[in-house]
């Protein structure tokens, strides 16, 4: 089978990656590497901690510790943030999409370097793409100012992260790839780095729910967020993105879970419109894109419906006409009937057919 098409243009920034236990102990060598004095340290509230101990590690260059991240990144949080960047020469993010997503929004406004610590698996640190909240409606926009120069992946930071977490983390992760996959700027690279992410996920979560302590498990599905995420740096997303940030930015559901729940249903919308280019996955998941998807979910304990993130039913119709606004390019024509249907099923938490 051929799998190479002349006639594309790989578009990936250079970046840093770094994978293996113990690799967050580097930090402070990759400052020096890019000749770099006063980080300034973010995290969330949550996550303080975590941030307190790299702060504590890096010594003298340690510029401070900013603790305010939160979800869907608000632009009034950024603006804070920005005050406490004044004097560092570049950033050092610890967490999840929230705090890399914070660290992007800087970087956006200021250029500074940005060296990331996921903890999570939904793959924003490969990606020159940041969401930004402004008066509740979520944007994005791709810009190499917010690609992080150095991303370091050590499994020991994602040991602890509880099951649920990891398999929406996880799921997140995985719809990039899907979307990638039938992407109107697809391309042979983007094409086997979503089929290698989405295999690195259906094999590696099963084993890091049966013991999340398994850094060789971990370590599987970091390649995968790696993979998944360096698609999102690839090509441009669809549907499923969009009514993720519809979601996110105006009903502030959280956005691992949103993901996760959404994905099998986009992937079943776009299904038939995208059949040639989702046959792969597919094969992967043994049958139709959205019912695997669905089932593979349900066996790992995911959350499968919205009313269980708090979205009422009476949401769904505000939901849907506001998904057709501005709407990102699709395998399947956006029609708001269409959308308030795929919505219905995604709320009820049903097996999509």
């Amino acid at each position: 089978m051929r799998t190479f098409h002349a006639g594309f243009e790989p578009g990936h920034p250079p970046v840093r990656v770094r994978l293996g236990a113990g690799v967050r102990h580097e930090i402070g060598a990759e400052m020096t590497m890019l000749g770099l004095s006063r980080a300034l340290v973010l995290s969330t509230a949550e996550q303080a901690g975590q941030g307190e101990a790299v702060l504590g590690e890096l010594g003298a260059l340690g510029h401070g510790l900013f603790a305010g991240a939160v979800m869907h990144t608000p632009v009034e949080v950024t603006e804070t943030a920005l005050a406490a960047a004044a004097a560092a020469d570049c950033l050092v993010a610890i967490g999840g999409g929230s705090t890399i997503g914070l660290a992007k929004a800087i970087a956006l406004r200021t250029d500074l370097p940005q060296i990331v610590l996921p903890t999570t698996y939904a793959g924003s640190e490969a990606t020159p793409v940041i969401g930004q909240t402004v008066g509740g409606v979520k944007e994005t926009l791709r810009s190499p100012r917010v690609q992080p120069e150095v991303i370091l992946y050590d499994p020991e930071l994602v040991a602890t992260l509880p099951a649920a977490m990891t398999v929406t983390s996880g799921l997140n992760a995985v719809a990039h790839a899907v979307e990638g996959l039938y992407a109107r700027d697809r391309n042979p690279l983007s094409d086997q780095l979503a089929l290698g992410g989405i295999r690195a996920f259906v094999t590696g979560l099963p084993g890091v729910v049966a013991a999340p302590h398994d850094l060789a498990a971990r370590e599987e599905t970091l390649f995968g967020s790696w993979l998944c995420g360096t698609v999102l740096a690839q090509v441009g997303m669809a549907l499923h993105h969009k009514l993720c940030h519809t979601l996110g930015g105006r009903f502030n559901l959280p956005h691992a879970e949103t993901h996760a729940i959404l994905l099998p249903h986009t992937a079943a919308y776009n299904e038939d419109a995208a059949a040639k280019a989702l046959a792969p996955a597919a094969e992967l998941l043994g049958g139709p894109v959205g019912g695997g998807l669905y089932d593979l979910a349900a066996s790992l304990g995911a959350p499968l419906a919205l009313k269980e993130l708090g979205l009422v039913e009476k949401d769904l119709d505000e939901a849907a006409e506001l998904a057709t606004r501005n709407p990102y390019w699709n395998p399947k024509p956006i029609e708001e009937a269409g959308l308030r249907a795929l919505l219905q099923g995604a709320w009820e938490g049903s097996r999509p057919q």
